[in-house]
């Protein structure tokens, strides 16, 4: 048996919680940079290697071999009777889930067969972040509740990853119009996905716009922002080098909407958050504008970024997240 999961965390505790089996822990964050619908081409390796080392600190070397060696192991599945995938509700995982899926969707493995195990609570648990939270007693009893994955669900999700790096958010759109049940999480993951876009309000995606509130409402350091911004949006599974990015974003340029104290430097994959934690952050006259829906900071600032498969440029984004609609639209 082999047990593909979404952390290193999860992989150590299913090891302590007896599970039998081979464990394969599937390092990436789908949710930052470029993806590619065929992420093994050596351009789109290139592209997405170099993004994680320039704005997460991720060794653009050490990415790539991790990268080779797992899509090796992936594509020996049939060496295994069973496989099972142990990914839960929120977006980080979902991506990680689709992208596997539209893998194996395109393989013979022959008598392997195939196995999910998702979840989006558990009990006792009122913020579920993920598998990551659950001691080694309470994974082992999750140990055989896994479905055999049906030729449906390996559909949807490669159509949704097709989606996902889609150079249009079109096609996401298109796909929420769709039944998604087969993957009962997939809909609000790729609705929530949608919301990272920049408002037609005031240019901000959901993390920033969150973040800005939190601020005006007497959070102060990095470690509260963190701690509250992923407690409310709990279903991004965002983590903390991303949201360090966020801040990042935030505080530089020539119109910042956050200031650091003493100028703190943020920290990247490679470097310790501890003296960073407990800096005072603080808004701008402009953050405060942008966060009361009184300016919008892509006209005036600009952007480039990627979500999923869009990469959005300039003052004039061709897309944006209507938050009164909840649907993206072409400016």
């Amino acid at each position: 048996m082999l047990h593909i999961v979404n952390g290193d965390s999860v992989g150590t505790t299913l090891k302590e919680s007896g599970a039998l089996g081979d464990i394969l822990v599937w390092r990436e964050i789908y949710t930052a940079g470029p993806v590619f619908a065929q992420p093994e081409l050596p351009a789109n390796r290139a592209a997405r290697g170099q993004y994680l080392e320039e704005a997460l600190g991720i060794p653009q070397q050490l990415w790539r071999e991790g990268s080779e060696e797992q899509e090796k192991r992936l594509a020996n599945l049939q060496l295994y009777d069973d496989v099972v995938l142990w990914f839960e509700h929120d977006l980080f995982d979902q991506t990680m889930l689709c992208c596997l899926l539209h893998s194996l969707a395109g393989q013979d493995l022959g008598d392997t067969k195939l196995h999910l195990l998702s979840i989006n609570q558990y009990p006792g648990i009122p913020i579920f972040h993920g598998l990551g939270q659950l001691p080694a007693g309470q994974l082992s009893g999750l140990i055989g509740t896994w479905q055999e994955i049906s030729r449906e669900q390996l559909h949807l999700g490669k159509k949704a990853w097709e989606a996902y790096t889609s150079s249009s958010p079109e096609a996401i759109a298109e796909l929420l119009q769709e039944d998604t049940s087969a993957l009962p999480y997939l809909h609000d993951a790729l609705q929530l996905h949608l919301a990272r876009f920049p408002s037609t309000q005031n240019g901000l995606g959901i993390v920033e716009q969150t973040t800005l509130e939190l601020l005006l409402s007497g959070s102060e350091t990095p470690l509260q922002l963190f701690s509250e911004t992923t407690d409310k949006l709990h279903a991004l599974g965002m983590g903390d080098i991303e949201y360090w990015l966020c801040l990042r974003r935030l505080s530089q340029g020539s119109h910042p909407l956050i200031t650091m104290e003493g100028n703190a430097k943020i920290p990247t994959l490679n470097d310790s958050p501890q003296a960073f934690l407990h800096v005072k952050v603080g808004l701008t006259r402009l953050g405060a504008d942008v966060a009361g829906c009184h300016a919008d900071w892509i006209k005036i600032s600009g952007i480039h970024g990627w979500y999923g498969g869009v990469l959005l440029e300039g003052n004039s984004p061709l897309w944006r997240w209507d938050n009164r609609r909840s649907t993206i639209v072409r400016c």
